[in-house]
C-alpha cells in the first residue's frame, strides 16, 4: 500500500473517535487468555484473533486453497464504552452451523450472515458473519466455546513470510495498490474513502470493512484470485461490468452487516490466470468504487 494510503487511513482511524479512551479501558491480556490465542494489534486498535481452517482440504477447479487464500476466519474486537464491539467471519463446514450458532448466541454473539464466499468448491464452505457488543469477558469465552465445537486447529506460531512465485512488483503496479505475502498469498487491502458508521460510531477499515484482493500463485506467472469489494449498491453493477469485461467471474454478492450506514454490499470474485492481467481487471474495477486512490498509478 503506498504511503498516501496508508497516510489518509492513519489519519481516518484517528479522527472520529477511532481510537478513544475506551481503549485503555479493556484488559487484552485477560480477553487473549480467554479467547484462546493472542490478537494481532490492527489500525484503530483494533485486536484481531485469527482462526485459520488449515484442517480443510479445499478445491477450486483444481486449485488447492491455502487458508491465507480463502479460508481465514477472524474475529475483531475494539474497546468502546460498556465494553467491546466484535465482528468477524468464521468458516465452518455445514455440520458445524447449528452447534456454533447455538453457543454463540447463548453468550450473546449475533449473526449477521451465513453464506458462500467461493463457487466450485469442494468440499463446500460456509461463512458466518457474527457482531457483537458488550462484555469481553462474556464475549471472549463464548467465541472460544464456539470455536471448540469446529475442527479448527489450535493456534500455532506465525511463520515467516518466505518467498512467492509471483512477481508481486508487476501486480502491485498494475493494481495501483501494494500488499503483503502471507502464508504463500498476496494479499491487497483497499479501504473505502467514507467513514462506515453503525449505531452512530465510525467502525475502523481493519473490522473487515477493506475490499480484499488475494492473490495465491498457480505457476508460470499465473494466479488465482478472490476476496471482495465492499460497495455502495450504485457500485454493484458498474463492479460487475468492469471485472467480468477482463475474465473476472463475481461468484456472490450479499451484505455482511445489518444496520451500517451507508448500506454495504460485498461482491466476492474468482479468476486463475495471468496475475497481472487479472490485476489490470481488478484495478478497472477498483476505478469505479469510492476507494481510497493510490498516489500513482
Amino acid at each position: 500500500m503506498s504511503f498516501l494510503v496508508h497516510a489518509v487511513l492513519y489519519s481516518m482511524l484517528h479522527s472520529v473517535g477511532a481510537v478513544s479512551p475506551a481503549a485503555d479501558s479493556v484488559n487484552w491480556k485477560a480477553v487473549d487468555s480467554l479467547v484462546g490465542r493472542p490478537s494481532v494489534v490492527q489500525p484503530g486498535d483494533v485486536h484481531r484473533f485469527n482462526f485459520p481452517r488449515s484442517d480443510l482440504h479445499v478445491t477450486v477447479a483444481g486449485v488447492a486453497i491455502k487458508p491465507a487464500f480463502a479460508l481465514g476466519g477472524w474475529v475483531a474486537m475494539q474497546a468502546v464504552t460498556g465494553g467491546v464491539v466484535a465482528m468477524g467471519d468464521l468458516v465452518l463446514t455445514e455440520d458445524e452451523i447449528t452447534p456454533v450458532i447455538k453457543r454463540l448466541q447463548q453468550g450473546g454473539i449475533e449473526q449477521t450472515a451465513i453464506h458462500h464466499h467461493l463457487l466450485r468448491e469442494s468440499p463446500r464452505v460456509y461463512y458466518m458473519h457474527v457482531h457483537a457488543q458488550g462484555d469481553p469477558m462474556k464475549i471472549a469465552p463464548t467465541l472460544r466455546e464456539a470455536i471448540a465445537l469446529t475442527k479448527a486447529p489450535a493456534p500455532a506460531p506465525a511463520a515467516p513470510a518466505g518467498a512467492i512465485d509471483l512477481d508481486t512488483a508487476a501486480v502491485a503496479k498494475a493494481l495501483g495498490y501494494a500488499g503483503r505475502v502471507n502464508g504463500g498469498v498476496y494479499q491487497v487491502n483497499v479501504p473505502r474513502a467514507e467513514p462506515i458508521t453503525e449505531h452512530g460510531m465510525q467502525i475502523p477499515p481493519s473490522m473487515g470493512l477493506t475490499t480484499s484482493i488475494n492473490f495465491q500463485p498457480t505457476g508460470g506467472g499465473k494466479a488465482a484470485i478472490t476476496g471482495d469489494f465492499v460497495l455502495t449498491g450504485d457500485e454493484v453493477n458498474p463492479v460487475i461490468r468492469a471485472l467480468t469485461s477482463h475474465g473476472i467471474e463475481a461468484v456472490s454478492i450479499h451484505s455482511h452487516l445489518l444496520e451500517e450506514s451507508p448500506r454495504l454490499f460485498f461482491m466476492h470474485f474468482w479468476a486463475n490466470d495471468d496475475a497481472t492481467k487479472l490485476a489490470t481487471g481488478l484495478r478497472a474495477a477498483l476505478d469505479v468504487t469510492k476507494s481510497q486512490k493510490p498516489a500513482t498509478r
